[in-house]
């Protein structure tokens, strides 16, 4: 606009300079304030826009549509040096906000999933610390608030660490893909799992079904009605419970009949174990005898002791953690009777180890208790047979 203002007043006439006593008396003030912009006069010298034209008495203003000022520039200012290290810092930071954002979003997974795998990893070392213990196993504690997805990965870690040290790795076992390779990463044959997809059929050929949601959701009301009736072991609650069933291959009403017959024929040999003069148990041990609550693999073991010498029983155990009423006990620790000769377990232990399937044991060791009691442990695989104790 100040070049326009400029081109206009130069085409108009040089108006000559006032006499100094004229310039010192101010014009009369008129009568009508003139409006619009006010016209700049051209230095003599070089022709640059001055100073305000002064208005002489004789002389007449050019009035123009009023008309907006072009805002001057400000004078040079030279900021100090910690103004313009702020700004270069705030100009930086903002810059890489977004950056810092993601940057901090994948810090808190990456916590988050730490968290997560070491609630699995200490999940895993406390149940292989229990193995390794005596094999006696048990339901692990529980674990308060944890969300739904994390509660069922607890429950499947706890699953395949028992179904991978309990159950024999001979038989078959059927699962979901997810609980499948849970059972691999802790050593079970992948040879010996049937991966049961959505529409699941029937699970022929398996001896142990894991039991998670989605098995429950494919099989519906048939699995515990028609596949498998009685669990061996349970792990977690609610939607995220974990049970390992034992297959039913002739249906659940056979199975239901010859799991009753066989904890007939376990009880009538316990009680004849009882009586025998060369066998000694402990109160616990000896009610569970009376009971048939005892594996038929281990009757038969104790009973063949029994015609080579002394034996005495110290306990038996590992019953899955919540299973079914009935359920065999596969576990027993016999400890060295009175007046045995020296070496007395470790010829026992050398025996038992000779010996064929399905009497042949699947751990057998020499541990000391508690008390400092040194025994011999026996264990089975689950799940437990019927029928081998006959009539």
């Amino acid at each position: 606009m100040l070049a326009d203002l400029g081109s206009q007043q130069a085409a108009a006439p040089p108006k000559p300079d006032l006499p100094a006593a004229e310039r010192g008396a101010g014009p009369a003030e008129p009568q009508q304030r003139p409006t619009g912009s006010v016209a700049l006069r051209p230095d003599p010298d070089d022709g640059r826009l001055t100073g305000p034209v002064v208005r002489r008495p004789d002389s007449q203003i050019e009035r123009r549509a009023a008309a907006p000022v072009a805002q001057q520039p400000a004078p040079d200012v030279v900021p100090s040096w910690g103004k313009v290290a702020g700004t270069t810092v705030q100009l930086w930071l903002s810059r890489r906000r977004t950056r810092w954002r993601v940057a901090a979003a994948i810090v808190v997974a990456l916590i988050v999933f730490a968290g997560g795998a070491l609630t699995v990893a200490l999940l895993r070392n406390t149940t292989a610390a229990g193995v390794a213990r005596g094999g006696r196993t048990s339901a692990a504690p529980p674990v308060s608030g944890l969300g739904p997805v994390q509660a069922a990965e607890v429950a499947r870690q706890q699953a395949a660490a028992w179904v991978a040290t309990q159950v024999s790795h001979s038989a078959v076992v059927s699962c979901d893909p997810d609980m499948c390779a849970a059972l691999q990463t802790y050593g079970f044959p992948a040879g010996d799992l049937m991966t049961l997809g959505p529409a699941a059929s029937d699970p022929l050929g398996s001896a142990v079904i894991v039991a998670t949601a989605a098995v429950r959701s494919a099989f519906g009301s048939r699995l515990t009605s028609v596949y498998a009736p009685t669990v061996i072991a349970s792990f977690g609650s609610g939607s995220a419970q974990v049970d390992v069933r034992v297959y039913a291959a002739g249906g659940a009403a056979q199975y239901l009949a010859a799991l009753r017959a066989d904890e007939q024929s376990r009880q009538r040999v316990g009680r004849q174990l009882l009586h025998n003069s060369r066998v000694s148990a402990a109160p616990a041990a000896a009610a569970q005898l009376a009971a048939g609550e005892v594996d038929s693999r281990l009757l038969s073991t104790i009973a063949t002791l029994s015609g080579q010498g002394l034996v005495s029983i110290v306990a038996f155990d590992d019953s899955g953690p919540g299973a079914s009423a009935g359920a065999p006990l596969r576990l027993a620790e016999l400890a060295s009777p009175p007046r045995a000769k020296s070496g007395y377990l470790q010829s026992t232990l050398a025996f038992l180890r000779a010996q064929q399937a399905p009497y042949l044991a699947s751990n057998l060791t020499l541990a000391r208790l508690a008390n400092g009691q040194e025994v011999v442990r026996i264990e089975f695989a689950a799940p437990s047979p019927l029928g081998l104790l006959g009539g």
